[in-house]
């Protein structure tokens, strides 16, 4: 088998990758799980998409893990700052703004890492 690999300074030509870990409560997770389930698709007409997965957890203590894969960091910033992000994600915030609106904590927590491809 063939590694590519790069440098940091030429890593970017072998992609980018963005990891959002999600903690969701347990009383959320079908509606979560919902959500992605018929999501909007508005990421997969982005320039510079490759493709995306959402993992379950095994242990419903860990997070959700959503990981979008785009060829370049340029790219992916592109997405996060587009319309199609907020048509994208418009369900899951009013949900967020609900639970607040009603003085409840929020239904899940997110934490986004994020990745330059070093090897495949």
């Amino acid at each position: 088998m063939i590694q590519e690999s790069a440098t940091s300074s030429s890593a970017s030509h072998l992609g980018f990758v963005a990891i959002n870990h999600i903690r969701v409560r347990d009383d959320y997770r079908l509606r979560f799980e919902e959500l992605f389930g018929s999501r909007a698709r508005a990421i997969d007409t982005m320039p510079g998409f490759r493709d995306m997965e959402v993992l379950r957890p095994a242990n419903d203590s860990e997070p959700y893990l959503v990981i979008s894969r785009w060829e370049s960091e340029a790219a992916f910033r592109a997405w996060v700052g587009s319309p199609e992000f907020i048509e994208g994600h418009k369900r899951g915030f009013a949900d967020l703004a609900a639970a607040k609106a009603r003085g409840e904590d929020a239904p899940m927590h997110s934490d986004f890492q994020t990745y330059e491809v070093l090897t495949r």
